[in-house]
């Protein structure tokens, strides 16, 4: 039976019944292996819903809690559970994992696999998001390398596509290794790596800096932050479309949620002493893959590019040090959770029919494609963070909060609006309009059904956030109430 009880297990178990199921259908029958695996996304998704249902956003605990026990001798368990920092971040993954699914209806080759690899990302993300002990966290953070390195180097669209997913694993993975050494130093000291224990842990000042550096070098490598970024353009070029869409829409989430789940609480003396050096690395990023975005000439880049800026004023937020800044930064990543997986979308759309992503192939689609269009048009815009958008409410309270307390880091973060809008209109204007450059392209079709409701769930995300924030912030705002109390500046 369905309950409060059980709902993360429930949220965990279906897709791996899913994979279940998927390995009992013969390889050849790609039609049933793809309507298994959106029947069993579709149905997470739905349990994801029920978690929203049931939070009491006027707890200031944890709720839906539950603990396995692991290895009880070294304390360590499985304890499951979430807050408002959490809950929306594992309903963006069930959705973007159904939507990734039904987006990938055209895929021929290694069909089962393929499926699987996505359900395994659904039970490793939402196990990152739920879990409350930092060991098992690392587990899960790190094992979600696993299938997405299969997915870009397998399903990659270009020939260095494995070059591309080396890139991703081994900086991502040698980003952590420190990381895990200071769990270990962490294990040694405390005798647990529970998260709610650790809570209650005073760590000295010197042993703070040193873990502090130790999980930023990971948490960084994943937003990414200067100059850890060079890896998510070339995987985003060669990752297939819905590899690009959970990438930019959930995986760059990782870094931002371990910085307000465990650098900022467990050390907060260190989060206040390192802000200024993660300010100016935040703002440098800012400015120099915005303009780096504007020089691009392929389509994907262009989106990768502005996804680390993105990430980066989010970044901003969460060094902000007070409710507005932090609020705003969880309500960003959820927009861009929404906009730049829509964007890759909008990419691979037009790149599935005409297998190119250089602008200068496109023009005039306004006349020849005009729901596709408007559904651009509308992501263009959120991405740029025009009001009425979820965008503009994200980096609007961002840069209130780093106003409060650095003008200069606000100012400098408010560039990134301009820049946004010179690099997206630039774009927008580029492919749809003028005249249809038919000695490149000859044939052109409109979306069809499968595309628009890929897109759909994701315009109404960005309306809804942006007209009626209200919704998401009240969960939010206890869980980072809970937050500051930890942080001193």
């Amino acid at each position: 039976m369905i309950c409060p009880n059980n709902i993360l297990y429930l949220l965990i178990i279906t897709p791996i019944l899913g994979i279940l199921v998927l390995l009992l259908i013969p390889s050849r029958n790609k039609t049933a292996l793809k309507q298994i695996g959106l029947l069993f996304s579709s149905i997470t998704f739905v349990f994801s819903l029920l978690l929203w249902v049931w939070f009491d956003n006027a707890s200031s605990q944890f709720q839906f809690l539950d603990t396995v026990f692991w290895i009880p001798s070294l304390n360590l368990n499985f304890v499951m559970g979430i807050d408002g920092v959490s809950l929306f971040l594992i309903i963006l993954t069930t959705l973007l994992i159904m939507l990734c699914i039904l987006a990938s209806y055209n895929i021929q080759h290694y069909v089962k696999e393929y499926l699987i690899s996505f359900l395994l990302l659904d039970i490793l993300l939402i196990s990152v998001f739920c879990v409350l002990d930092v060991l098992l966290f690392y587990v899960f953070f790190e094992s979600v390398l696993i299938p997405m390195f299969l997915i870009i180097g397998i399903w990659g669209s270009r020939e260095r596509k494995i070059r591309a997913a080396y890139f991703f694993f081994l900086y991502t993975l040698l980003g952590s290794v420190l990381m895990l050494l200071a769990l270990m130093y962490i294990l040694n000291q405390a005798g647990t790596t529970d998260y709610e224990t650790l809570l209650t842990i005073n760590f000295t000042e010197k042993e703070q800096k040193i873990l502090w550096l130790a999980f930023f070098a990971s948490f960084a490598t994943k937003v990414p932050m200067l100059p850890m970024h060079i890896w998510l353009p070339e995987a985003h070029v060669e990752a297939p479309t819905a590899g690009s869409v959970i990438l930019a829409g959930v995986l760059l989430k990782l870094g931002t949620y371990g910085l307000i789940r465990f650098s900022l609480p467990l050390f907060p003396d260190a989060s206040a002493y390192f802000t200024p050096f993660v300010y100016s690395l935040a703002a440098m990023a800012v400015v120099y893959t915005s303009f780096t975005a504007i020089r691009q000439s392929d389509f994907k880049r262009i989106i990768a590019y502005t996804s680390v800026a993105h990430m980066n004023l989010v970044i901003i937020g969460l060094f902000s040090f007070n409710t507005i800044g932090l609020e705003g930064a969880m309500l960003q990543s959820l927009s861009h959770g929404f906009v730049a997986s829509a964007l890759f979308l909008i990419i691979g759309i037009v790149y599935e029919r005409h297998h190119t992503r250089m602008v200068k192939y496109y023009g005039g689609l306004v006349h020849v494609m005009p729901l596709y269009v408007i559904f651009f048009l509308l992501f263009t815009m959120a991405n740029i963070g025009l009001p009425g958008t979820s965008s503009f409410v994200g980096e609007f309270l961002i840069l209130l909060g780093a106003y409060n307390l650095n003008t200069t880091i606000a100012f400098i973060g408010a560039t990134g609006m301009v820049l946004g809008g010179a690099y997206s209109l630039w774009v927008f204007n580029r492919i749809s309009y003028g005249n249809l450059k038919t000695q490149y392209i000859k044939e052109f079709s409109d979306l069809n059904k499968r595309e628009f409701y890929t897109l759909l769930p994701l315009a109404l995300g960005t309306i809804f956030v942006g007209i009626y924030p209200k919704v998401f912030l009240m969960p939010m705002n206890i869980s980072i109430l809970n937050i500051m109390e930890k942080l001193t500046i």
